[in-house]
């Protein structure tokens, strides 16, 4: 339909439609205050967060680079310890006293068994425990209470070859196995207080010490554990190959060789025994054995040496243990009035039935009036009144000195832990009495070692070479190196040595109206001097000297004319007042039957102890 033609205005002008009228535009509400504050806090906190982030990823590419690398290394690496071997103990002829061998621990986690296994563990159990109880000799239930426990760690076996670690590992995936080192004593007891023992130190991972050489030198045989960084996959949680970043060598610990003769070891250890165990004797008897030249301990035994399997190595009485020697100490006022010029051996004493001395009246052994010994009768009888009578001869100063210079009250220094250096009254505290008990050996104290020692002087012609037990150490390397040997002191003179020892022999004589107090140390064939001792004990409860228990010393040494070896020996409080003179006469036998010592050329003069 067509459109109508547009109106016009009169005129002939046409009209145009009226246009639309729009509507007024809406003004922008105004902003308020809040808004505007919002949007100024939110463009700041925007701000800072970028530039705590631009902050953060500066610091960790460039100062933090270096530490953040470090530790993402680290957790692909491990560091693994390499147990570095203890090292052997040996004796004088290199035959092993102790050394290590390597072992295994078998240990699991009765909880993963029970998550692991389910409903199936009670019958893994006992077939584990079977299985490891035939190849280590454990108790097959304790093993079961073991496995079965809530607990997330426990040791099957201490200590197994690491093969038959390997065999059960392989046959029974979840028991694992730790690295052990186990210590030897082939000799079971034998130098059982002197080496001591070690154990396993589980905190540490190695052996360490816990008595004797084993305890005091436990740095030295101990050696330094290696170290290796490696890298480590950790699927597998086994070792990358040709991944060692970092490693430092092992060093195994040296060895520790003595002067001890292993055969002569266990000859006196089970002599001592033996007359510990027939006379009662306290555990602290003990017997030591020097060589005369050298000063080196060749056996030393206690009556409490012990088998490592009690724990103990038995502790070491013969220098840990002081004593009141007796009459063995009567060597010294002896040696002081020959080296002095003040006797001579065959001097004439009268000597009475008794001595006063201060407050104190001193009487000998047995009772008797006024004798007429030589000065070589008064020690081989050992007499008392006599001997106090030589003392005074001597008097304090210069027995003091002479004690001194024998080492009385100083520690050897031989080379054993818990030494103990014996004890002698302090020269300014003596009293009036003092000087009537230290002549005859009470009122000081010395070890037996000490008191071998001193002997030991006689016999190497007045020179006292201090003993020693560490020979020297064997490094890893297989280099030896000896023990300094220690600074010689000069006792006496040979000429006051060579008498002391003449006089010694006659304590052994037997011949008739004159024997002497020790005849049954002497040894067929061979001139042997020495000297017995008797010493009262110390009753604890009246702390006044006992009328029943007695140290019972012997120190000797053999052969007489020509000294090889010096024996010394202390029983604690024997039955029956027994003596140790057949002690040395066993020990002093077998030494010159192994050496093959040439007898004595003519037997021993009897000298005369009494005069007519």
């Amino acid at each position: 339909m067509p459109s109508a033609p547009p109106r016009t205005r009169p005129g002939g002008a046409a009209r145009s439609a009226p246009a639309a009228r729009k509507a007024p535009a809406r003004r922008p509400a105004p902003r308020t205050r809040d808004h505007d504050a919002r949007f100024k806090v939110g463009r700041i906190v925007l701000v800072v967060a970028l530039a705590l982030a631009t902050l953060k990823l500066v610091t960790v590419q460039t100062l933090q680079a270096a530490e953040l690398k470090a530790a993402a290394e680290r957790q692909r690496t491990v560091e693994l310890v390499v147990p570095a071997e203890r090292g052997a103990i040996l004796d004088r002829a290199g035959s092993p006293l102790a050394f290590s061998v390597e072992a295994r621990a078998l240990v699991a986690n009765p909880r993963t068994l029970a998550r692991t296994l389910g409903d199936g563990t009670a019958t893994m159990i006992q077939e584990m425990a079977t299985a490891v109880a035939a190849s280590t000799g454990q108790d097959r239930a304790e093993l079961v209470d073991k496995l079965s426990a809530d607990r997330g760690y426990v040791v099957l076996a201490e200590y197994v070859d690491p093969d038959v670690a390997r065999d059960l590992r392989d046959r029974f995936p979840l028991i694992a196995e730790e690295y052990r080192e186990k210590r030897e004593y082939p000799g079971g007891s034998l130098a059982s207080s002197i080496v001591g023992f070690s154990r396993w130190d589980a905190g540490e991972e190695r052996i360490t010490g816990r008595e004797g050489l084993e305890n005091s030198q436990d740095n030295l045989l101990a050696g330094s554990p290696g170290l290796r960084v490696v890298g480590q996959a950790e699927e597998s949680a086994a070792e990358i190959p040709g991944s060692t970043q970092f490693e430092r060598p092992v060093v195994p610990g040296s060895d520790l060789q003595l002067t001890l003769d292993s055969d002569l070891q266990f000859t006196v250890q089970r002599a001592l025994a033996d007359e510990v165990a027939a006379t009662g004797a306290g555990e602290s008897s003990s017997a030591v054995v020097l060589d005369v030249a050298t000063g080196q301990v060749l056996a030393l035994a206690n009556g409490g040496d012990a088998d490592r399997s009690t724990g103990s190595g038995g502790g070491n009485p013969a220098v840990t243990s002081p004593f009141e020697p007796g009459s063995v100490n009567k060597v010294v006022t002896m040696a002081a009035a020959l080296e002095y010029g003040l006797a001579t051996p065959d001097e004439v004493l009268a000597v009475p039935g008794t001595i006063d001395v201060a407050d104190r009246t001193i009487k000998d052994a047995w009772s008797h009036g006024t004798e007429n010994y030589t000065l070589t009768g008064v020690l081989a009888k050992s007499s008392n009144v006599g001997t106090i009578m030589t003392a005074q001869r001597v008097g304090e100063d210069r027995f003091a000195a002479m004690l001194a210079a024998f080492g009385v009250g100083v520690r050897t220094e031989v080379g054993l832990p818990g030494e103990s250096p014996g004890s002698v009254p302090a020269r300014e505290a003596w009293s009036g009495s003092t000087f009537g008990n230290l002549p005859i050996g009470q009122g000081l104290s010395m070890t037996v070692l000490q008191m071998a020692g001193m002997y030991q002087a006689i016999a190497n012609d007045g020179v006292r070479i201090p003993p020693r037990i560490v020979a020297g150490t064997i490094g890893p390397d297989g280099l030896r190196t000896p023990t300094p040997a220690p600074e010689p002191v000069r006792v006496v003179s040979p000429e006051t040595a060579a008498q002391v020892r003449t006089m010694l022999t006659a304590v052994t004589q037997d011949a008739r109206g004159q024997r002497g107090t020790g005849p049954q140390a002497a040894v067929p064939g061979y001139q042997v001097a020495g000297k017995t001792g008797t010493a009262q004990q110390v009753d604890p409860e009246c702390a006044c000297y006992s009328r029943s228990s007695y140290w019972i010393t012997f120190a000797g040494m053999i052969p007489a004319q020509d000294p090889r070896y010096v024996v010394a020996i202390m029983l604690d409080a024997p039955a029956g007042g027994s003596s140790a003179a057949p002690l040395f006469h066993d020990i002093a036998s077998y030494l010159a039957q192994r050496e093959g010592l040439p007898v004595s050329a003519e037997p021993a003069p009897v000298q005369t102890l009494v005069a007519p």
